[in-house]
This record gives structure tokens, sequence and C-alpha cells, in this order.
């Protein structure tokens, strides 16, 4: 085989591994921002469920219907 070919198959493996290992390491990105959504989920969803429940505890809180012209206890 011609040094031509013997040197183009060197530098098309080269790439070619080149673009392996680009392919794995953004395999392991993905996984990791795939992971890094499914926490944030969760987050959300938490707070969403604290938030609801905060809602919840000011609709059941007796209406005041504004500023009481009482005299605070430590008068």
């Amino acid at each position: 085989m011609p040094a031509f070919y013997q040197e183009h198959a060197v530098d098309s493996e080269d790439r070619f591994i080149d673009i392996e290992i680009k392919v794995a390491y953004q395999e392991d990105l993905l996984q990791s921002l795939n992971q890094r959504v499914y926490e944030q989920q969760q987050q959300i969803d938490k707070l969403e469920q604290t938030l609801l429940a905060l809602a919840q505890r000011l609709r059941e809180q007796p209406q005041s219907g504004g500023i009481s012209n009482e005299r605070p206890p430590h008068y």
C-alpha cells in the first residue's frame, strides 16, 4: 500500500477516535444534565405542594376585614 493511503488511513482512524471520544463526553454530559433536570423537577413539585398548602392555610384563616382599631396588647 502506498504511503499516501497509509497516512490517510491513519488520519481517518485518528479522526474517528476523536469523534468517539467527543461522543462519549457528550453522552456523559447529557446524562448529567438529564439527572439535574430530574432533580430540579422534583424540587419544583415539592415547592408547588408547599405553595398549595400555604394558600390553603391562608384561605382557612378568618378574614379580618381590614385594620383593627383595637390597641395592641402592650399598651
